[in-house]
């Protein structure tokens, strides 16, 4: 069994080399983002985070058909929370950090 293989949960284990393809316009992006040398980090990142939201996409399923649906307030006041974080001037500022550095 190869080191991808083993049972390591996400975001743990040994680095190791795989093949991937991916878009121009993304290997691009994320090369201004943080240069040649993050790319790997960057992507392994990313592909942590889409593993954690399917995580907790399944266990809201799941809630959801033990509990019934997530009321529609609750979900307007999440979407609305999610836009003040995501809009925070102090993440713009790492943003463009990021930016800069990889130039």
């Amino acid at each position: 069994m190869s080191l991808p293989e083993r049972a390591f949960p996400p975001g743990e284990g040994p680095a190791a080399k795989v093949s991937v393809s991916l878009r121009a316009g993304n290997i691009r992006a994320v090369k201004e983002r943080v240069g040649t040398r993050g790319f790997s980090a960057y992507v392994d990142a990313a592909v942590e985070r889409q593993i954690e939201r399917d995580l907790l996409e399944e266990a809201l399923q799941a809630n959801e058909q033990e509990n019934g649906p997530v009321p529609q307030r609750f979900r307007d006041e999440a979407e609305d929370l999610f836009r003040s974080v995501k809009s925070a001037p102090e993440l713009q500022e790492v943003s463009e950090w990021h930016a800069h550095e990889a130039s």
